[in-house]
């Protein structure tokens, strides 16, 4: 499967902000502010997982009427894969 540019670049933003809330733990800072950028990794990477299995249920889709099936299996696994993400 092939995943869109953007959900690539997410990824990379959340790998920066991993790489600066390590920097911030090295650097003794507050707590406060390391739960305020770890909230914000999560929200992303909560975004990214919508993002994905938005994209992957389009395509599974699509898959499944031209090949003349009912999409209803595909749908439950994309609920399920949500309910899971959270």
């Amino acid at each position: 499967m092939e995943y869109d540019k953007a959900v690539l670049n997410r990824l990379k933003r959340i790998e920066g902000q991993v790489r600066g809330v390590l920097g911030m733990l090295e650097e003794g800072k507050d707590c406060r502010e390391i739960v305020t950028q770890l909230t914000a990794i999560r929200t992303a990477v909560d975004r990214t997982v919508g993002a994905v299995i938005g994209d992957n249920l389009e395509q599974c889709i699509q898959e499944e009427l031209a090949q003349g099936n009912s999409p209803e299996h595909v749908i439950k696994e994309a609920v399920a894969l949500l309910v899971k993400s959270r």
